[in-house]
């Protein structure tokens, strides 16, 4: 199979709408030049069999709650500012619609799984709508149902620090992801919310408690958009076991997350890493969840990825080097994006 005849890919979590609206980043009009920073730009998708994905909003904490002194014990910032973090929210979402405006029709926000398929039938980018953290939603939920109206069909409950609803894990290796307590009452409700508005609970990030909580009271397939195996790589950020076994229980999903330091057995941040590791990676959780239970949920630009893959543009190399390793079309087809097709159907109820 030759690098033309992979299936397009549709992954399930970038950070691409955080480096444009970065100092220096270039704003919206940056996703339609191929670039040499970062990972992802339209060009650059379209040499690499990128079809589309889930585009995270994230907010970043003011320069003043990094100081050690406002950091928790386990070196966690404090939890955003509600008006600070809705505000910052606003402009990345903001992003992604001027994107869409300019793009001359090349790039679609999409809001159902029809538009997703027919958006890659037409060689349109579908692009889902995700907040990387629910810190910019008030804890009646009133922005939650504006933003669904919107256009938001994906939502992690938390991004590290804590927040209204839950708490996060911070990413030291071989530390475990049992750190604090699970979620709040406004959590709980915060999650019957997102099943009655068809929105995607996503518990990368969530502490272990908090994913249990998930997992009991969520009706909807439990989904990791970009974590790994703790397994394989013990940083808490990765999913134990008895967590992926969970997953698979549910009909849900893991994306594997593309960042060396979640990828290498050693957790070491070096761009050197072989190709292998992401391979491994992904061998182990197709034989804990199943080949329907697996796809891709890279972190471009959210991460250091290897230089193997480089970029968005060198997703044939995972995919040729999965194909070495005995996956044939069909199963490639669903690492691809039929996995996340499937769960985000099953979720949003379209």
């Amino acid at each position: 199979m030759n690098h033309n005849q992979f299936p397009v890919v549709f992954d399930g979590h970038n950070d691409v709408l955080d480096r444009l609206g970065a100092p220096g980043g270039g704003g919206p009009g940056a996703f339609f030049e191929r670039g040499e920073k970062g990972h992802l730009d339209l060009p650059r998708a379209r040499e690499g069999g990128f079809g589309g994905g889930v585009f995270a909003v994230w907010v970043p904490s003011p320069e003043e709650d990094l100081k050690p002194e406002k950091r928790a014990p386990n070196g966690l910032p404090p939890a955003l500012d509600a008006a600070y973090a809705l505000r910052y929210a606003m402009s990345s979402i903001a992003m992604l619609f001027k994107i869409e405006a300019r793009s001359d029709g090349k790039l679609r926000v999409v809001r159902t799984v029809d538009e997703i398929r027919r958006s890659l039938d037409e060689g349109v980018m579908p692009a889902v709508l995700h907040m990387e953290g629910a810190d910019a939603i008030d804890a009646d939920l009133d922005a939650l149902h504006v933003l669904h109206r919107a256009g938001l069909r994906s939502l992690g409950l938390v991004w590290g620090r804590p927040n209204d609803f839950a708490e996060g894990v911070r990413p030291r290796f071989g530390g475990s992801p049992d750190t604090g307590p699970g979620l709040t009452e406004a959590g709980r409700n915060l999650v019957h919310a997102c099943n009655e508005l068809g929105i995607v609970l996503d518990v990368s990030h969530l502490n272990e408690r908090g994913f249990w909580d998930v997992a009991e009271l969520s009706k909807a397939p439990l989904v990791a958009s970009h974590s790994n195996a703790y397994a394989v790589c013990p940083s808490p950020r990765n999913l134990m076991d008895s967590q992926l076994d969970a997953v698979a229980a549910s009909d849900g999903i893991v994306g594997l997350n593309f960042g060396v330091h979640f990828l290498r057995e050693d957790g070491v941040e070096d761009e050197d890493m072989p190709l292998e590791a992401m391979v491994r990676q992904i061998g182990y959780l197709v034989e804990r969840v199943g080949i329907e239970g697996v796809g891709f949920g890279s972190d471009f630009d959210g991460i250091t990825v290897s230089r193997e893959i480089g970029d968005v543009s060198g997703l044939p190399k995972l995919m040729s080097a999965l194909s070495d390793r005995g996956y044939d079309e069909n199963a490639l087809r669903k690492l691809a994006r039929e996995n996340w097709l499937r769960v985000l159907r099953e979720t949003w109820g379209e």
